[in-house]
């Protein structure tokens, strides 16, 4: 993380656009003739040399000095230097600016080597902690999004956990194979029973004991072909993504337990790999889910939903105090809000309106979605509780969710569909794998939790 402590190097002048014509006024000559002789327009980045030559200052002109972002694209283009960020900023600001820089200079490096990047010098040491934290856990879910399945398999994603766990001092325990049967979980197993890399429930547990009880799901799907509802080529060239729900919760639990939030933490990722061969679960079959309900498969490719029901419904037997589920569910939430917005669904008001404020406040977007049941007709079985597909391509990522909702009882429960992949650049976001959310819910969760 190129953020270090201290105020020694090329002062970054920050300016807000709006303010830029006043501010340009008060410069000395040289400065504006500088700029004028450049042809600098607002918003931009320029900068501006000392009598001998040296580089004076760097002006950056943004739109909103608030935005998380502002400084995103300054962190990925400044040469290799040392550069101090104002420290009569605002603390809020600072504390934005110096995420947004982490943020910038994301680069997915594990099959090729980058560039070094500028470093930001920042006074406090608090406002260091507390973005690299942040910036840690949205590239640690960047990270296995955007790995290769061949590199990013259920033992894999056991790995990762039990990265975390040795880290923060959690317990990790799994299931694996035909333990899953064992143990009762039957749709997690018949999922990725036709895979060479066994299936496995993996099991995160932190915090104390006294302390509510937090449960995170994350569909952990390494890749999904289809099954024998085969996908086309197209449909599966970025399905390495289709864990990005596990992603999700390892970033999310991350900041938990490194801001040492007062919950009992826990989470729980299904691991599979939805796979072809002779032992692949077909149309038509029925499966005993954990909770006794029978499931029709109407779509192998429907799956996300089956792995994550026993997840889910072991999640609710204990009662905690909140549950809370990734999923790359469906395109039609997709369809719905595009990349950039996952949806969710909620069966807490209160939280549910703290996370669309905290998304407001963090530039991490989310949007509530309804959880409309009369539209639970069209996943009721005719020879089986349920089907794992609505006949109806309409309402897609809702029928979903509420398929889910059969399993998680009477709990306090939320479900975010997210896609988890920016399909074009942006400040601070480059393209592919992407956190979405998990700074807004952590955010929610602060407000629930430390009171």
């Amino acid at each position: 993380m190129n953020v270090q402590q201290g105020q020694t190097g090329i002062a970054l002048v920050v300016v807000r656009q709006d303010e830029y014509p006043t501010w340009l006024t008060q410069q000395s000559e040289q400065t504006q003739r500088w700029l004028n002789g450049n042809h600098f327009t607002a918003p931009g980045m320029l900068s501006i040399p000392t009598t001998s030559g040296d580089v004076d200052f760097v002006l950056i002109v943004c739109p909103d000095l608030d935005s998380v972002w502002a400084l995103s694209s300054a962190a990925l283009e400044l040469p290799k230097n040392d550069y101090v960020l104002n420290a009569q900023l605002p603390i809020t600001q600072q504390e934005s600016l110096t995420l947004g820089w982490l943020l910038g200079q994301y680069q997915f490096d594990r099959y090729k080597t980058t560039a070094d990047r500028a470093t930001l010098c920042v006074e406090s040491e608090d406002i260091i902690n507390k973005a690299v934290n942040t910036a840690k856990a949205v590239a640690l879910t960047r990270d296995l999004v955007n790995t290769p399945a061949g590199d990013m398999m259920p033992e894999h994603l056991s790995e990762a956990i039990q990265n975390l766990a040795v880290e923060f001092s959690g317990e990790f325990s799994e299931w694996v194979g035909d333990e899953l049967l064992e143990q009762n979980y039957p749709t997690i197993h018949m999922v990725g029973r036709a895979s060479s890399h066994a299936p496995r429930l993996l099991d995160l547990r932190w915090g104390k004991k006294e302390a509510p009880l937090l449960t995170l799901v994350g569909k952990g799907v390494c890749f999904d072909s289809g099954g024998l509802d085969l996908k086309p080529a197209a449909g599966m060239r970025l399905m390495k993504k289709d864990m990005g729900g596990a992603a999700h919760v390892l970033g999310l639990a991350s900041l938990i337990m490194a801001f040492n939030l007062p919950v009992r933490l826990r989470v729980l990722v299904p691991a599979v790999e939805n796979a072809v061969n002779g032992d692949a679960f077909r149309p038509g079959d029925i499966v005993k889910t954990r909770l006794g309900l029978t499931v029709e498969i109407d779509n192998t490719d429907a799956e996300g939903r089956l792995v994550l029901c026993d997840a889910l419904a072991e999640a609710s037997s204990e009662n905690p105090d909140l549950i809370i589920d990734f999923a790359t569910l469906t395109g039609a939430a997709r369809v719905a809000l595009g990349l950039e917005v996952p949806g969710f669904y909620a069966t807490d008001d209160a939280f549910a309106e703290q996370l669309v404020h905290s998304g407001a406040n963090s530039e991490d977007a989310m949007w509530r979605m309804p959880l409309h049941q009369p539209y639970a007709d069209y996943m009721k079985g005719s020879i089986s509780d349920l089907v794992n597909c609505s006949p109806t391509p309409f309402g897609g990522s809702i029928t979903a969710a509420l398929y889910l909702q059969h399993f998680v009882a009477e709990a306090n429960w939320i479900h975010v569909d997210v896609g988890a992949w920016n399909d074009r650049a942006r400040p601070g976001r480059p393209k592919g794998g992407e956190a979405m959310g998990i700074r807004a819910t952590f955010a929610a969760l602060q407000a629930r939790y430390s009171r």
